[in-house]
């Protein structure tokens, strides 16, 4: 019997890596992705379960849904971060005044600071 692939173990590492590069934006994006990522790598987990001799690429697998646990684990830190210190600064609008204020401080006028 030939041996096949996982079909989805390509687009785990994709949604993965791209989760990764996503953590910057306050990690939502990067728990969305990874979180998929691991959604679709369950998919497979169970077509390599039902017959392991027919896939081939298991070690791709364990791969993929390392990266994707470590994107996941980052993402929910950085979001968790991002939380209390919006919560900290009073909210979006203290947080909103706290950026006109770093920017008034170097000369820099903003369009959204009155």
């Amino acid at each position: 019997m030939d041996q096949q692939k996982l079909p989805n173990v390509t687009l785990a590492i994709i949604l993965s890596c791209l989760g990764f590069v996503c953590c910057c934006f306050y990690g939502l994006p990067a728990v969305v992705l990874s979180g998929i990522s691991l959604i679709v790598l369950n998919n497979d987990k169970k077509k390599y379960i039902a017959d392991p001799e027919r896939y081939s690429n298991y070690s791709a697998f364990k791969t993929a849904r390392i990266i994707s646990i470590i994107v996941m684990v980052i993402g929910v830190i950085y979001l968790a971060f991002a939380i209390y210190k919006i919560v900290q600064l009073g909210g979006i609008d203290g947080m909103l005044e706290e950026a006109c204020q770093v920017y008034a401080d170097q000369g820099i006028e903003m369009p959204f600071c009155d």
